[in-house]
């Protein structure tokens, strides 16, 4: 089997709509039974922490899962809604050999996934998702135990006490959030109890969004992926400052006091520039995706520090930081890498890294948070049916002579979505209208020789 070949796995675990293959109960237990074959090594006691956001169906993938781990012999350890960086720091610390995250982040509802982590906390590699998958394929009876070797299951209570503790750790000792405003929209999602609780125990004064999940309303219309209703608030209340995570609270968008968006590319500028000027910043470079502007990039150059640029995807951006010995990196849509805190993409700890530079400069949000003046970029999504149209000849012309015009003017980004059949077509340069020329002569191109669904 392939990494082209793989059915269940993606660029972010195993994700799909709900009670539906694979992400219904059948697989969850398949998916326990093979992992758990595999994490089942040594003499000791196994242990697999599971966490959940607030969506319906992970009441029922979080027994199928626990099923699955149980009758491998693995004991259980279920720590309820908690945000994905929680499931990862908690899977090091309870000294577990596996930690399982169920959630489709920023997706809606009807929607879920599975995400693994190894024993150090880490996003499981390519190769160990590939393995799972092929034993999930074969004859799993090997993997069950005797009944005498079967594992149990139980409740930590205390695990989200642990996570706003190490929350808190990450904020500079002899500052406080004392005399700030902070609307925090938590998309309903994961973190809706402990980010208002990290952020008044710091002194915050906080206007809690998006803390009422019902199972049905995660990310519909607040959250990272919607931050109107969180602009909104904030000039209502007339805020400092306003923080939006997604469903499982890995990902962050800010919003200054009047509202305009802070994406994760100025929120990456920003914390770079602080740690550089602490000499806390390691490696000599940020890495980041292709996707960062490369206003992003300048803004770096200036200061001495490099950009790499990886595939889209945190994983990626998190094992490009450890071959080159970084300690920062991110996404523009908010996923925010910080090894100082954590193995995984941490919205809330982020946030309380451009807090902390708030508080010191103690100038206004829309002052602190504009870092560079981003280069015009363009965005557009082209969906399609049957093989992807880009290995087409016309295509490729085209790229071609959209990247000759471009010249060092600015540059060309196609790609194919790792999620849903869809090519993203992206341009940036400093013509904003050159860039809408460019990305609409490409989005034609490839509609004309793609099978458009109807």
């Amino acid at each position: 089997m392939t990494a082209s070949t793989r059915r269940l796995f993606g660029t972010d675990g195993i994700r799909g709509t709900a009670n539906r293959a694979p992400m219904d109960a059948a697989t969850a237990l398949r998916l326990g039974q093979a992992a758990g074959r595999i994490f089942n090594r040594g003499t000791h006691r196994h242990r697999v922490v599971i966490g959940k956001d607030t969506r319906l169906s992970g009441y029922m993938l979080e027994p199928a899962l626990t099923a699955g781990f149980i009758g491998t012999g693995m004991d259980v350890v279920l720590v309820g809604p908690l945000p994905t960086p929680a499931i990862a720091m908690l899977t090091r610390s309870l000294r577990a050999d596996l930690g399982v995250m169920i959630s489709a982040s920023h997706n809606l509802f009807e929607d879920n996934g599975i995400k693994l982590f190894g024993p150090d906390g880490l996003k499981l590699s390519d190769a160990q998702e590939m393995q799972i998958e092929a034993l999930m394929e074969g004859d799993l009876a090997a993997a069950l135990v005797p009944p005498a070797r079967l594992g149990r299951a139980s409740r930590m209570e205390d695990a989200p006490g642990r996570y706003i503790e190490a929350a808190k750790q990450s904020f500079p000792r002899g500052l406080t959030l004392e005399k700030l405003r902070i609307v925090v929209d938590c998309a309903h999602g994961a973190a809706y109890k402990v980010a208002p609780t990290v952020l008044w125990e710091l002194g915050a004064e906080v206007v809690p969004v998006g803390v009422s999940p019902d199972g049905f309303n995660i990310n519909d219309g607040v959250g990272s992926t919607a931050p109107a209703k969180l602009a909104e608030v904030v000039r209502e209340r007339r805020a400092d400052l306003g923080i939006a995570l997604d469903g499982d609270a890995d990902r962050l968008v800010m919003v200054d006091e009047a509202g305009n968006i802070v994406d994760g590319d100025q929120i990456l500028a920003l914390i770079a520039g602080s740690w550089q000027a602490q000499e806390r910043l390691r490696g000599g470079h940020v890495v980041a995706t292709v996707m960062s502007n490369m206003g992003l990039e300048r803004y770096l150059r200036e200061r001495g520090v490099g950009l790499l640029r990886t595939a889209v995807g945190d994983r990626y951006v998190g094992e490009r930081m450890r071959e080159v010995g970084c300690n920062l990196g991110g996404e523009q849509s908010g996923h925010m890498i910080m090894t100082d805190f954590g193995t995984t993409g941490d919205g809330l700890i982020a946030a309380l890294q451009v807090l902390a530079v708030l508080v010191e400069e103690r100038r206004p949000a829309s002052q602190v948070c504009r870092r560079f003046q981003p280069l015009p970029q363009k965005l557009v999504n082209v969906r399609f049916s049957g093989s992807s149209p880009l290995k087409d000849a016309a295509v490729q012309r085209e790229i071609a002579a959209q990247e000759e015009r471009l010249g060092e003017r600015g540059r060309v980004l196609i790609r194919a979505s790792g999620t849903e059949p869809v090519i993203r077509v992206m341009a940036e340069a400093e013509d904003e209208r050159l860039v809408e020329e460019t990305v609409a002569s490409l989005a034609e191109t490839i509609r004309s020789r793609a099978k458009v669904p109807a």
